[in-house]
């Protein structure tokens, strides 16, 4: 598993947080709702935007990731008290907490980051153990298939200022066969020099069919894949989004 501890806040940077929430927001709500969600676990929590909107609707959250720099970032912007912790720990492990969840995320394309098939499985099943009966869990990848293979897709270029200092970030996304690599160019501006830094994380291509096949191999009596947060029917050659939505 990646750890982004370096470029935490050059990729953060890059994401226009109100717009994803907003965007984001129905969906969570709504499944939250169905379940009756009070307490939630986001287990790939990286700079924490998820937990804090969860703990701001009155939910008990923790928010865990693998990543101590990510860790102390989130208990630095959001706080930390009774209702909302931060933990370093992999998504593949087990909460220390005996307590169930009500629901479990693991999104931003965080369980694609997963070495192999065997290590996803087992992420799946620690988070899905973590769920009281009746509870949900939402896993959300980026959907590789719908990546021509070979040429690398340019999505961002951005002027951004962090920590006092001016960059021009590039981000892209290319597939080879069945892995994605998200393309990643810093241009770190002093004065009159450039300083490149280049970072090219590699992503696995999982398939619906395996997703949902090891969730219910979990224990989740209910699978449903959608392509997108307005509840889209995933298409494997279309949608950008993987989304899944596995009820125990």
């Amino acid at each position: 598993m990646t750890d982004f501890d370096d470029l935490a806040d050059l990729y953060d940077a890059l994401i226009d947080w109100p717009r994803r929430l907003v965007n984001e927001e129905p969906f969570y709500r709504a499944i939250f709702e169905r379940v009756g969600a009070g307490r939630v676990l986001d287990a790939a929590c990286g700079a924490g935007r998820h937990a804090a909107m969860f703990h701001s609707w009155g939910c008990q959250v923790e928010g865990a990731d693998i990543s101590p720099g990510m860790i102390e970032r989130c208990r630095r912007e959001f706080g930390e008290s009774e209702s909302l912790r931060w933990v370093v720990r992999a998504f593949d492990q087990p909460p220390a907490d005996r307590q169930r969840f009500d629901a479990v995320i693991c999104v931003g394309n965080s369980l694609a980051l997963a070495p192999d098939l065997a290590a996803v499985r087992q992420a799946v099943e620690q988070m899905l153990a973590a769920l009281r009966r009746g509870g949900v869990c939402v896993i959300q990848v980026v959907n590789l298939w719908h990546l021509p293979d070979g040429p690398t897709v340019w999505q961002k270029c951005k002027r951004v200022r962090v920590c006092g200092r001016d960059h021009i970030l590039i981000k892209g996304t290319h597939r080879s066969g069945d892995r994605g690599y998200v393309d990643f160019i810093d241009l770190l501006i002093d004065s009159e020099t450039v300083e490149p830094r280049f970072d090219s994380p590699v992503f696995l291509g999982l398939e619906a069919e395996d997703l949902a096949r090891v969730a219910r191999e979990a224990g989740a009596r209910r699978v449903r894949c959608y392509g997108d947060y307005q509840l889209a029917p995933y298409q494997r050659a279309a949608s950008q989004d993987l989304i899944l939505v596995a009820e125990v």
